[in-house]
């Protein structure tokens, strides 16, 4: 494990970080699927105490600075917030600027050393001694999908927050399963292990709204939409993919605030308060 400073947020965002001293934060491997050693960045809070936990999983350019940043945020709230890096194994993500090489990587990744990976860092942060048992996970786009799936293909899980996660209901544009994503999360999501947020842009088209409908109404067939507990899927007016990534164009400051205003009360109800 190595100590790494904690920067503080872009200015403005919902939940910036303003003073990094309440932060710790290190580089760190967990054992994934398999037992093979996958990086992460753990943020947690420097005060003493046991906490919730959360995962962080990042959108197709990997665990970068805003990922980064979005588990400091989650730490200053008082959870130990785990980032995990999904490219471990290829090295890192594919330059930003080179979508096919970008959209190749996505479609080869195998969902269940995915899978294995995650539920590898659920066991970690678990086994943590700052944890104090309960365990969430956030993603975002690609992360957002395995989110999903995570939350209805385990049941490490105490809560899940699916931000527009993309190709829920096909594995590639052309297919509906591959041998690398066989199931698509929409057609497991009546088999949902844990309460769920799901935000979707009312501008996005990957997932849709009408895609949201479909997973509402079928999260709502599971064990946990049967029994009456949370089960939010929710679209956001005036914003489109990735609307809380404060780096891209596609940030948009108002849906944010209002996503971020949702997550806080969501994940302590369900985590408890961090």
């Amino acid at each position: 494990m190595t100590s790494t400073p904690v920067k503080p947020s872009p200015a403005g965002v919902p939940g910036a970080v303003s003073d990094p001293a309440r932060i710790a934060g290190e580089d760190l491997t967990f054992p994934g699927a398999r037992g093979a050693p996958v990086n992460g960045y753990l943020a947690r809070p420097a005060a003493s105490g046991s906490r919730p936990a959360m995962i962080v999983i990042h959108e197709a350019m990997g665990l970068n600075e805003h990922i980064r940043d979005i588990a400091n945020r989650l730490a200053n709230l008082g959870y130990v917030a785990l980032a995990v890096d999904l490219y471990t194994r290829e090295g890192g993500p594919p330059p930003a600027e080179d979508r096919e090489a970008m959209m190749r990587r996505l479609f080869s990744m195998s969902d269940e050393t995915v899978l294995g990976d995650l539920e590898g860092a659920a066991d970690f942060l678990r086994a943590h001694e700052k944890v104090s048992g309960r365990v969430g996970c956030i993603g975002f786009c690609m992360g957002g999908r395995y989110t999903l799936l995570f939350a209805c293909a385990s049941d490490r899980l105490d809560a899940a927050v699916d931000c527009w996660g993309g190709f829920i209901d096909r594995a590639t544009p052309e297919a509906r399963s591959t041998p690398e994503r066989p199931i698509p999360p929409l057609e497991l999501s009546d088999r949902l292990s844990c309460p769920l947020l799901a935000a979707v842009g009312a501008e996005d088209e990957n997932p849709s709204p009408a895609l949201a409908e479909q997973l509402r109404e079928r999260a709502r067939l599971s064990p946990i939409g049967t029994s009456g507990q949370e089960v939010a899927v929710e679209v956001y007016d005036g914003a489109g993919h990735a609307f809380l990534a404060d780096y891209r164009p596609t940030y948009r400051p108002a849906a944010a605030a209002e996503l971020w205003e949702r997550i806080v009360p969501f994940l302590a109800r369900h985590l408890g308060q961090g």
